[in-house]
């Protein structure tokens, strides 16, 4: 490592802590309350409610004695591997490591981790033991498969949070910082700590970005538009036009109402909103509320006819169009389907002429790693929790997603703030992944319990709707599915179920490469990613995939050429008329209680 024979100064060092501690101590103090009040001080504290199913799992593993000593064995030899070839490496003969990193994980980038022997040693024999847990899991009989999936889940959450990289004294990135810096980087580590412990009052809510780097309406959410229309559940937003025509059908996104709707309007030159507006569309967005309490009663179906339906019929007002195309992204795609069917099932006029799906589930049976959380037990527990709030609070589905990626949203932070010392990057997406939102209670509890539990809107008149009994199979407008190859939220395998629920014969599935956001919002010039495109839709996902062309780039150019001869003739640019006040508006300034 570098500077190596730079000395520490034990006693600065040491006055420094001592320092930064006495400023912890209110922080420390309310932390500890909120904790010895919490279910894990109580020792009660299993999300998963895994312990069962550990228990089972050790029972099943002790009944097959030789699947024991034969997995037991590999392991035993694993060991011998990695530390015949350390030996063979301290003295300088060839030898190659028998176990890599994937390339995506970013833990073991610091060159030391390959070059030297010690923390090449650590490294393996970490990665030796991932593997060898999971695979004991996988490969024990008697199990059903979702429980293993609960419980290899919950052991890479205890493996992750256990890497070498989280500890200063096995991180040789962290010890070359400290050689560096004297130590400064623990001192300004400790003190990041505990602006985090302040900034969550007493619990600890770690730092992604720099949020003062970010104003929405200001750098973010800056395209030209005007609020149009509002209510208690929304905002309507219609954009200016940059064209002197537009096509004849106007459009309407509707934003999932777990996040705000400025992901797809972030700065310009990534904006989906502009790229569209760009195109010559009269684009129209919901922009949520960010509920509290008072909307506690507020049901699924009314973010339909408040959201959706609402929308509809003033986006006719303000442009004469009884025709339009809608876009629905994730959660917001799952409730257009719903209005969708639900408008057929009513007999009603329907308003919309096409339909884009960004990555929707509409059949919940592959529900990702999500659906671990969504269990009987864990949703009991959330209704229960909702009873007494009113709502979902935005914080418990912001850590359940960080869980679902605690390498990269936790202890990538944890290393670079606490023992780097660094302050986290001015980071747009993360800025926007921490603005979290509320969840009226009814409606979460229809929809966890519809959707993810019993899956019931795949099903043939599974759900109601204010009555009526809703069928997906009576959806036959032109539909274009999106999904992402990555996607740790809506798996693209149970995204593409929903093809065969619709009944249109124009349909389009299009997969473009990474993940929920980045594969969703990838602008054309940015020349990054590819995406797959196959006329043909076989039930099986993998058949479709091993069929499909890849091209590389965006995916928004080919949703436009698909757009483009469902959306009208070009007529001269629409003009926004009455607003209530200029885009972004106020809804989505409200931050979560």
């Amino acid at each position: 490592m570098s500077d190596i024979n730079k000395k520490l100064d034990p006693a600065a060092l040491t006055d420094a802590m001592i320092k930064a501690y006495e400023k912890a101590m209110p922080a420390m103090e309310q932390f500890m309350q909120r904790a010895a009040n919490s279910d894990i001080m109580n020792h009660s504290f299993d999300p998963l409610n895994v312990t069962p199913i550990y228990a089972e799992f050790l029972e099943k593993w002790a009944e097959d004695p030789e699947k024991m000593r034969e997995m037991q064995n590999e392991y035993w030899n694993g060991w011998f591997n990695i530390w015949r070839n350390a030996n063979l490496k301290i003295m300088g003969e060839a030898s190659e490591n028998a176990l890599i990193p994937d390339k995506s994980d970013r833990r073991f980038r610091h060159e030391d981790w390959d070059k030297n022997v010690v923390f090449d040693f650590i490294k393996q024999s970490y990665l030796l033991t991932c593997n060898w847990v999971e695979k004991t899991i996988h490969e024990t009989d008697g199990i059903d498969s979702d429980k293993k999936e609960k419980l290899a889940f919950t052991a890479r959450l205890y493996t992750n949070a256990m890497s070498p990289s989280n500890f200063a004294m096995t991180n040789p990135e962290v010890l070359d910082e400290t050689v560096k810096t004297g130590g400064e980087n623990l001192i300004k580590g400790f003190e990041n700590l505990i602006k985090d412990l302040e900034r969550g009052k007493g619990e600890l809510a770690i730092s992604a970005t720099d949020y003062d780097a970010f104003k929405v309406g200001e750098n973010l959410a800056t395209t030209q538009g005007a609020i149009i229309y509002q209510n208690e559940l929304m905002q309507l937003i219609q954009y200016a036009p940059a064209t002197n025509t537009v096509y004849q059908r106007p459009m309407l996104i509707i934003p999932p109402w777990i996040n705000k709707y400025y992901i797809l309007d972030m700065r310009p030159e990534n904006s989906y909103i502009k790229w569209a507006v760009d195109q010559g569309h009269t684009v129209f967005i919901i922009s949520w509320v960010n509920p509290d309490k008072k909307l506690a009663h507020k049901r699924f179906e009314d973010y339909m006819h408040e959201g959706i339906l609402a929308a509809a019929n003033e986006i006719t007002k303000a442009t004469g169009e009884t025709e339009i195309n809608a876009v629905g992204y994730c959660l917001g795609g799952t409730l257009l389907a719903t209005t969708l069917a639900y408008l057929e099932a009513k007999g009603k006029a329907n308003p919309f002429s096409s339909t884009t799906f960004l990555t929707t589930l509409l059949d919940f049976e592959q529900a990702g790693e999500l659906k671990l959380f969504l269990g009987n037990e864990q949703i009991e527990t959330i209704s229960k929790a909702m009873e007494k709030s009113g709502m979902f609070e935005a914080r418990q589905l912001q850590q359940t997603f960080k869980l679902l990626r605690s390498n990269d949203l936790i202890w990538s932070f944890v290393v670079n703030n606490y023992l780097m010392g660094k302050e986290p990057f001015p980071f747009d997406l993360l800025y926007w992944n921490d603005d979290s939102t509320n969840m009226p209670a009814a409606m979460q509890k229809f929809y966890l319990e519809n959707m993810y539990r019993d899956n019931k809107l795949a099903q043939k008149n599974g759900i109601e709707i204010d009555g009526v009994k809703i069928d997906l199979s009576q959806i036959k407008i032109p539909a274009y599915f999106l999904s992402t190859r990555e996607d740790h939220i809506a798996p693209w395998q149970g995204t593409y179920a929903g093809t065969h629920l619709t009944s249109s014969g124009d349909k389009t599935f299009t997969l473009a490469a990474s993940g929920h956001i980045a594969g969703v919002v990838n602008p054309p010039a940015k020349g990054k990613y590819c995406y797959w495109t196959n006329n043909n839709l076989p039930i099986n996902p993998n058949e479709w995939l091993d069929n499909a062309t890849e091209s590389d780039g965006s995916w928004w150019p080919h949703w436009q050429e698909w757009l483009a001869p469902r959306s009208g003739k070009r007529i001269p640019a629409r003009q926004i008329g009455k607003s209530i006040e200029a885009a972004p508006g106020s809804y989505v300034k409200k931050t979560a209680i």
